[in-house]
């Protein structure tokens, strides 16, 4: 038995259509007309214990939906969804105590106070014997380096630390499952790699479930091996990693490095993306990669070849491109 079980969960909104120009606005106090928004649209998940799976999407997509869905902060329109045996929005307290959700645009901590007093409230709410907390709290924060902030108010804190904060928050009560929203939004490069690590580190410690959101294709790569990619509010890829560029590129990236002196026609080899003499990148279709290498070593002095896939963040950007001009169409075939 899964950890997390969804089946055809959905979840609609009743939107008010806003006319245009005052005469719409005025119109609009008297007789106001709504639109039905389905921000999921049926999707199944199965999640085992101890997985660190990535939840991706473009804006709107569903994603932070489905998050608030499984954490019992909203209600289905319909579906079903199973989370360590609980149903989410039932909101028992049994289930509360067993999970956690960090969301990157949220905070949990009181903003004038420093973080430990907030963390004193966190105890109490979840009812943490005081030895457990006592460990709890100094292994995160010798895990996140920053016992030294935390009698310091939350709002003099930077953006980094406040999100370290915010974990150590989540983290109080040992939670089996963590949900995690955005959790890097912008951070600089050195903070998300600290709570990269601290991510990896710690899920592989306590084999906890996570589900996470990023835009930060680095986040995926360095955490997770299975992802999950919604659309539309419908799950369109659920697989590794590797799997994505297998099943959504055509293509790879040749780096050719020319003897000095020796400058080739390119044009007959595929898309030339760079040229700086005497290294040339060139896009070739996957299945024509064995053929047009055989061909240029034949052909040419060459030094040095290297071929790539092409980067994780333009496949990705592809598929969300293809999914949403997917779901576009069908929407306006569907309001006809």
């Amino acid at each position: 038995m899964s950890l997390i079980e969804v089946r055809n969960l959905t979840k609609a909104y009743r939107v008010f259509k806003k006319k245009e120009g005052l005469g719409g606005s005025v119109r609009g106090l008297f007789k106001r007309e709504y639109k039905e928004v389905e921000a999921v649209k049926g999707i199944d998940l199965d999640v085992q214990q101890g997985e660190f799976v990535a939840f991706l999407g473009p804006n709107g997509a569903g994603k932070t939906t489905t998050l608030k869905l499984l954490s019992g902060v909203i209600n289905p329109t319909s579906g079903t969804a199973s989370v360590m045996g609980y149903v989410p929005w039932q909101r028992k307290n049994e289930y509360r105590r067993r999970f956690a959700l960090v969301m990157g645009q949220k905070n949990q901590l009181w903003w004038d106070l420093p973080a430990n007093e907030s963390y004193r409230l966190h105890q109490q709410i979840y009812g943490v014997p005081d030895d457990q907390f006592k460990t709890t709290l100094d292994e995160l924060t010798d895990l996140l380096d920053v016992r030294r902030l935390l009698r310091q108010p939350v709002r003099e804190l930077s953006l980094g630390e406040r999100m370290k904060m915010e974990l150590i928050a989540a983290m109080l009560h040992s939670p089996e499952v963590l949900f995690l929203d955005e959790p890097t939004i912008g951070l600089d490069v050195i903070a998300q790699h600290n709570i990269q690590n601290f991510l990896k580190y710690y899920q592989e410690k306590r084999k906890i479930t996570i589900l996470l959101t990023s835009h930060y294709m680095k986040d995926i790569a360095a955490l997770c091996k299975r992802v999950v990619i919604i659309a539309g509010g419908r799950i369109e890829y659920d697989g590794s990693l590797s799997g994505i560029i297998d099943q959504f590129s055509g293509f790879k990236i040749l780096t050719l490095q020319f003897a000095e002196g020796h400058r080739p026609d390119l044009s007959g080899i595929g898309e030339v993306l760079d040229e700086t003499w005497p290294k040339a990148k060139v896009r070739v279709a996957r299945a024509d990669v064995p053929r047009v290498l055989a061909d240029v070593l034949r052909d040419n002095p060459i030094e040095d070849v290297a071929v790539e896939d092409l980067p994780l963040e333009d496949v990705i950007a592809k598929l969300f491109r293809a999914s949403s001009e997917k779901a576009s169409a069908q929407e306006a075939a569907e309001s006809q």
